[in-house]
């Protein structure tokens, strides 16, 4: 009796190293994890803000999880290179994406995107918010918004507003800002954030909206003045300095973000590991002071929330892309 009982349960256990087998999910599921360096796939250069945001936070989990994080740069347009890089390397929770608002614009400016934000990445959490920053020279005759906005209905065509890139999020923050505002005016892209910065202290274009960090020692020196910031709320950085909607264009909100996403099919017990330690890590003090130099909020999520904000970012930008008439890439 006693040797069917254990046969029995030898049995079972054999079923289930079996199922286990046939089923690599469940597998990895019951498997630790990390028990080794984990790829961060990052689909911009090294040293933009973006770069310095997850560098600084990967560190902080790697400490928390003891394996290291290991940052690769793959630059490219509409992160393709970063996210095929992401998913070629499985979904074992050794290839994670950093996808931004970027992500959710690139949804709807490509023809052919040769990725799936959505179906084909599971969402993992925030690192953290950035608004972008409306600036004017400082010897400029514009001192608020308001006063940009009452010249540009009374002279409607006249004025210039710079940005980088067509397409970047800076750029449609820019036109969603000029059909918010229902004011005439050009958008004038440049190639980089130096060449545009320039052209605003120079008095080519009459205001530049990029981030905060790109324009932080300007603000600083007083060479650039700071004549709002796009999100709904103040921003943590220019407490002081009006939002777009408190200027008079109600509504107004571009608030860009950086987050971890895996491939799809990654075991939940990797999600949740991955999730608390990032959340944890944004709670550190010091996390909370080096991304805040950069203007960041450092901010972590459920998978949940992190999945409706790239939904509704896409629907979003996807509509200004339309009205704006920007071509497709």
């Amino acid at each position: 009796m006693t040797h069917f009982a254990l046969s029995r349960r030898g049995f079972a256990s054999s079923a289930l190293a079996t199922l286990a087998v046939g089923l690599p999910g469940l597998a990895s599921a019951q498997a630790a994890w990390p028990t080794k360096p984990a790829r961060v796939l990052v689909p911009f250069g090294a040293g933009g803000i973006a770069d310095i945001t997850v560098r600084i936070v990967a560190e902080r989990v790697g400490d928390a999880l003891g394996q290291r994080f290991v940052i690769e740069n793959q630059a490219g347009p509409g992160g393709i290179n970063a996210a095929r890089a992401a998913l070629a390397g499985g979904n074992d929770g050794y290839s994670i994406a950093l996808f931004s608002n970027g992500t959710a614009v690139a949804a709807g400016l490509f023809k052919n995107l040769r990725y799936d934000p959505v179906t084909e990445f599971m969402p993992v959490s925030t690192l953290g918010y950035f608004d972008f920053v409306f600036a004017t020279s400082g010897e400029g005759r514009f001192k608020t918004l308001q006063q940009l906005l009452s010249e540009a209905r009374a002279k409607p065509g006249t004025l210039n507003v710079g940005t980088i890139a067509t397409g970047s999020t800076q750029n449609l923050c820019g036109e969603l800002f000029l059909s918010s505002a229902k004011i005439d005016a050009r958008i004038v892209p440049f190639r980089t954030t130096p060449d545009l910065l320039l052209a605003v202290l120079r008095g080519d274009v009459d205001l530049a909206i990029d981030s905060y960090a790109s324009m932080k020692s300007n603000l600083e020196d007083k060479k650039l003045l700071a004549l709002a910031t796009s999100g709904i709320k103040p921003s943590v950085v220019l407490p002081n300095v009006p939002t777009v909607a408190a200027a008079g264009v109600a509504d107004f909100d571009v608030t860009s973000w950086n987050a971890f996403f895996v491939p799809a099919g990654t075991p939940q017990n990797v999600i949740d590991i991955l999730n608390k330690a990032t959340i944890d890590a944004l709670a550190q003090p010091q996390t909370k002071k080096q991304l805040l130099e950069l203007g960041i909020e450092a901010k972590g999520s459920t998978p949940q929330e992190l999945g409706k904000k790239l939904a509704d970012d896409i629907a979003k930008w996807t509509d200004v892309i339309n009205k704006a008439k920007i071509e497709k890439q």
